[in-house]
């Protein structure tokens, strides 16, 4: 299976989900009109690699911001790990958020309340 990475500008983010390692990365703004459009080709590759994930699949999302209608596609997401996660394998979400960001660390406090794999909550340190 490919792996699949998409470069980030300042209205997409950065994905990297790596099939060899279960190690998947999304990272940077999703600020998208037709955020259905951007994600679709994620969540079909999270079908593809349900069908033979790794023994441990890792979620690492590190997002400065996301709108409305990327909310709902990073669940979407989000509902792809948790059918992965129904078959045996073990499956995590890392959120990271800045510790001075409120709104992303509630984002990540909702999501958490409504998903069903282990997820984590990190804050980035303040730079010095």
């Amino acid at each position: 299976m490919e792996n699949l990475e998409i470069s980030g500008t300042s209205k997409i983010p950065t994905i990297n989900f790596n099939a060899n390692t279960g190690i998947l990365l999304i990272k940077g703004k999703s600020i998208l009109d037709n955020a259905s459009d951007f994600y679709l080709p994620i969540i079909n590759w999270l079908i593809e690699y349900s069908a033979c994930p790794q023994p441990k699949t890792i979620l690492n999302i590190d997002l400065e911001y996301f709108n409305t209608s990327s909310s709902k596609c990073i669940l979407h997401i989000f509902r792809k790990l948790e059918t992965i996660a129904q078959n045996n394998v073990e499956v995590s979400i890392q959120w990271f958020y800045n510790a001075d960001d409120v709104d992303m660390l509630e984002a990540g406090e909702n999501y958490e309340s409504i998903i069903n794999v282990p997820f984590h909550l990190t804050a980035h340190s303040k730079a010095i």
